[in-house]
This record gives structure tokens, C-alpha cells and sequence, in this order.
């Protein structure tokens, strides 16, 4: 008998670095990176790096809720990526690269409220949160070559500097929500 899953999706800056960071936790089975909540239908990168679309870089994260909760991809999600940044993470500087999440249920949307709640709370950033709770449209798949961009082009310098840290920050803090 085939288990449930369920999909979550998420934007923090450039979806190589989410995608990342959230590929080797238990539980997720499948990540494909893509553009979602603008206006223009089937965007590519070229139009979505312009920033004209309303599009944000995403993941879309289809997982095994008996092996990770919505709740742990979402806290993992929030401390990978400056979710006190507006529309931008690092160098990557447009609203392509917003942080936001794109509940897919009533119940995801009132989780990403309390944790973000807690953060706020408990001064997690030091600075308030801008991370927005968007409406979920259409999930455009991104090409092929972002597809595990990381994981083939680990010496990549954006790669190398960007991602690498953060990958290493997960195995280091959450090791114990790994698959190795």
C-alpha cells in the first residue's frame, strides 16, 4: 500500500539553495525547483531574472507527513535563509527572490502563522519577519539544468559559497533529521 504525501512550497532566494538544503531531509521524496505567484503563464528563467513576471524562485517539496511534519520542512525552511530580508537574499536582489510561502491547506497556512508567530516571539532574527504567506497558483517546473543544481555542480562558485554553507549548517545542527 503506497503511503500519502503531501507538497509544500517555499521561496527563499535562489531555489538552488533551498532545494539544497531541504533534499536530504527523512521524509522528503521529491524537490523540483520553479516559479510560482506571478501573472506571466510559463515563465522561464530568463523572464523571471527580469523580474517583470511576479514570479518567485521556488521549491516544491513533496513529502511523507508519518516521516517529516509540514512544520519541520518550514522551521528547516526559515533558518536556511534570511527571512528578514526583503526581496533579496545575499546578492540576489528582486522580487523573484522574496521569501515566501505558498500554503497548500487551511492547516499549512495556520502552521507557517504559529511558527512564524514563535519566531517573532522569541527574536529568532533579531529583526521582524517579511516573509510572506502567499495564495498558491500555478507551480511552473523550472528547466532541466536547475533541476539538483547543487548536487552536480557543487565547485560552481555561487555554488561553492552560497550553497555550501548552508548544507553544511543543516548536517551540522539537523543532522538528525537527515536521510545520511
Amino acid at each position: 500500500m503506497a503511503r500519502m504525501t503531501e507538497q509544500a512550497i517555499f521561496a527563499g532566494g535562489c531555489f538552488w539553495c533551498t532545494e539544497a538544503v531541504l533534499k536530504d531531509v527523512r521524509g522528503v521524496q521529491k524537490i523540483e525547483s520553479g516559479y510560482i505567484g506571478g501573472h506571466l503563464p510559463n515563465p522561464d528563467y530568463r523572464a523571471v531574472c527580469g523580474g517583470d513576471t511576479g514570479h518567485a524562485e521556488a521549491v516544491r517539496v513533496t513529502f511523507d507527513p508519518a516521516l517529516v511534519s509540514f512544520r519541520d520542512l518550514l522551521t528547516l525552511f526559515m533558518v536556511t535563509h534570511d527571512p528578514t530580508s526583503l526581496n533579496r537574499q545575499g546578492a540576489d536582489v528582486g522580487t523573484q527572490y522574496r521569501s515566501a510561502v505558498f500554503p497548500l491547506s487551511p492547516g499549512q497556512e495556520q502552521t507557517t502563522r504559529e511558527v512564524m508567530a514563535e519566531f517573532e516571539q522569541q527574536e529568532t532574527f533579531g529583526k521582524p519577519i517579511v516573509t510572506t504567506i502567499e495564495p498558491a497558483s500555478e507551480f511552473y517546473v523550472a528547466e532541466d539544468y536547475h533541476q539538483d543544481y547543487f548536487a552536480r555542480n557543487p565547485m560552481q562558485p555561487y555554488c561553492a559559497a552560497v550553497i555550501a554553507p548552508k548544507v553544511i549548517k543543516v548536517r551540522k545542527h539537523y543532522a538528525d533529521m537527515l536521510t545520511r
